[in-house]
């Protein structure tokens, strides 16, 4: 798993399902499977947003704390895992890294994926109120300076991955309200 340099300074509380050996057992029954999926969904987004993971690499997710309960010595199987992140990319909350260019498989197959705990729309709006709180409408800042800048050292987008960033960017851009130019190794983006 990937994620930003940041390090919470408390540790993360799983839920208590967490901890039944149920909860990493596929349930056959379609109600409580649906129940199951949407529990496991709001486990990943948590656990995501506490790290600030924006990246699952599915290769090394069933063994992570996430998938794994040592103590319970149960994991959720890497099929199901599958299955999840496919429950999770119907709302929106997971995305291939491949079909935003960013390589690996096809639709459902790829290694790596978004996690979304926060859409790109969202991420588009906290941006735009950074900007504005801030004073920089008609500035021009670089993709680091938003990201890993001093300025945004106190909010939710310092640390945000540059491919998420750009999502949201793009988001801004569609709307009138930014433009991005510049090379890949060195973008800009200026906010109307």
């Amino acid at each position: 798993m990937a994620s930003s340099t940041a390090t919470p300074t408390e540790p993360f509380r799983f839920p208590r399902e967490y901890y039944f050996p149920a909860f990493f057992t596929r349930q056959t029954n379609l109600t409580t499977h649906h129940a199951q999926l949407t529990k496991w969904s709001a486990l990943v987004l948590a656990y995501a947003r506490h790290h600030r993971i924006f990246r699952l690499s599915l290769s090394s997710a069933a063994d992570s704390d996430l998938f794994y309960n040592r103590k319970l010595d149960r994991r959720l199987a890497p099929a199901d895992i599958r299955e999840l992140l496919d429950f999770m990319r119907k709302d929106g909350r997971a995305e291939d890294v491949s079909s935003s260019g960013g390589g690996g498989g096809g639709a459902g197959g790829g290694d790596v994926v978004f996690i979304h705990w926060r859409k790109p729309v969202e991420w588009a709006r906290l941006i735009e109120s950074y900007v504005e709180d801030t004073g920089q409408k008609g500035g021009v800042l670089t993709l680091y300076e938003l990201a890993e800048g001093e300025g945004t050292r106190s909010t939710e987008i310092h640390g945000i991955d540059n491919e998420v960033l750009l999502k949201a960017l793009n988001i801004l851009v569609k709307r009138g309200k930014a433009q991005i130019f510049g090379q890949d190794d060195s973008q800009g983006v200026k906010f109307f």
